[in-house]
């Protein structure tokens, strides 16, 4: 997959600049890639999957990475910016069905039966949604985790990301959806982000062409939420983001590690404004790692202060009490 959402941002620079030679020079594994006995949450979640990427961009022996933005923290290290988040694709969660359960939905498995997820944000909710069903985790890369719900029986359904099964052109083994109202997703999922030197102007202005502007907005503050939170993926964190007519809609909750102690709101704001062109020190203002150049500053401002307002919100409610215990639980367990 990462092969995969690597070879979609090349092709779309090679059109924008065809002058130009992209060469997918390097390959790594990364700690997260390497772990694979061990749930994600226990493994001390700090730049799992990008701390190996960026050792190479800072010895310059590749001048751009590219990251599914979910995996990436919400403060990068210094030097590093994320300089282009590309067109997301479907956020939602998705259910693959083990062959003999094909044509049901969750609702509709037998008591007990057992779904694999390595993220606990998806198991606090469907929990709470699907009590008759039992969660446990499984680690791998998608051909893995499919590998082992098809040739074994361990497993009723695994759940995966939508967008990841869509890049892989494995959409037809989504057996159900998960809209908001059953799970909502994870911080940045569906986005694909590129992490460049943040000094390196000649980088940044090349792969900011691929920002799209909505996907930043959506993005900006939902990063903004779950760092005011401080949450990552040993707690569990969630959201879901609508743009419309200027419009911008956010989503937020947190939850207990069985999903029995919840908190959730929605609050909007403005993000309708012209963009100016702001040359001189505004020009590369990060907001929770993000260059946009070509983004208005002021709707960046404006998702970013509403990520930190909602998060806000939920803290006032008791979101720190829930999160602590979570926490707790989850190194205990």
């Amino acid at each position: 997959l990462a092969r995969i959402q690597t070879d979609s941002v090349v092709l779309m620079l090679r059109e924008l600049y065809p002058d130009l030679r992209f060469e997918i020079a390097v390959a790594m594994s990364t700690t997260g890639d390497k772990i694979l006995d061990t749930a994600l949450s226990k493994i001390g979640e700090k730049s799992l999957f990008t701390k190996e990427l960026e050792n190479a961009l800072e010895r310059n022996e590749v001048d751009l990475v590219v990251h599914s933005l979910k995996d990436l923290p919400t403060s990068l290290p210094p030097g590093f910016t994320i300089g282009a988040v590309c067109k997301r694709e479907n956020p939602l969660d998705a259910v693959v069905f083990h062959p003999k359960n094909c044509g049901k939905t969750l609702s509709l498995l037998a008591e007990k039966s057992v779904i694999g997820t390595s993220s606990l944000r998806r198991a606090a909710q469907l929990k709470k949604k699907f009590p008759h069903l039992e969660f446990r985790d499984i680690r791998g890369n998608l051909n893995t985790r499919l590998k082992k719900l098809d040739e074994k029986e361990d497993f009723s359904a695994i759940i995966l990301a939508a967008a990841g099964l869509k890049r892989m052109g494995w959409e037809n083994r989504i057996g159900q959806l998960l809209g908001p109202e059953d799970c909502l997703y994870a911080v940045g999922q569906g986005a694909l982000a590129v992490e460049v030197r943040a000094k390196d102007q000649e980088i940044l202005n090349m792969v900011s062409a691929l920002h799209d502007a909505d996907t930043v907005l959506c993005c900006i503050a939902e990063r903004a939420f779950m760092k005011r939170l401080e949450g990552g993926c040993s707690v569990p964190v969630a959201v879901n983001t609508l743009l419309k007519d200027g419009q911008l809609y956010l989503t937020g909750a947190v939850y207990s590690l069985d999903g029995s102690d919840s908190l959730k709101e929605t609050m909007q704001t403005s993000v309708s404004y012209p963009h100016q062109n702001e040359d001189g020190p505004n020009d590369d203002v990060q907001h929770v790692g993000i260059t946009a150049k070509n983004v208005p500053g002021e709707a960046q401002e404006a998702a970013e202060n509403l990520g930190v307002e909602l998060a806000s919100l939920l803290l006032n409610k008791g979101a720190k009490h829930i999160l602590s215990v979570a926490r707790q639980l989850n190194e205990a367990r």
